[in-house]
């Protein structure tokens, strides 16, 4: 008898699309963390944006990578099928959560406002979750092993 679970088409989009998304938070995590004159020019950062991010605590800055480095993570394992990509897109809510507790309590300058729009924190939380809420449910049928 063969168990084997068929990968649907579905996990190839959304693995490949959840990549690319997650690769610009890695890169943008990376980048602004190394100081990248190119990538801040690149992603139009005012001098009041990049004062900004310099203010992170640690703490903040832990959850920046943990949220962006544990999606791009998560993502590589669910093209993987590892059933660890679960694992690591809750590490990525969690880190998320971090930052946006951080954010919330940090006066965003308004040069920074404009480059980054209102609606931006509400995308990626949904992405996210869904991202989690998808990871899971294709543990749950057996698809990630």
């Amino acid at each position: 008898m063969d168990t084997t679970t068929r990968t649907p088409w579905h996990l190839w989009v959304i693995g490949v699309v959840s990549l690319l998304w997650n690769s610009i938070g890695a890169a943008d995590y990376i980048f602004s963390s190394l100081r990248s004159e190119a990538w801040f020019k690149m992603m139009q950062y005012p001098e009041a944006g990049i004062a900004y991010l310099d203010q992170f605590p640690a703490w903040a800055h832990g959850g920046w990578a943990l949220g962006t480095l544990g999606a791009f993570v998560g993502s590589i394992l669910l093209l993987a099928r590892s059933r660890h990509a679960f694992v690591a897109f809750a590490i990525s809510l969690l880190g998320i959560a971090i930052t946006t507790v951080y954010e919330a309590g940090a006066e965003m300058p308004p040069e920074l406002a404009e480059v980054q729009p209102a609606w931006f924190p509400v995308v990626l939380w949904a992405i996210a979750i869904l991202l989690f809420l998808y990871s899971w449910m294709m543990k749950k049928r057996g698809v990630l092993k």
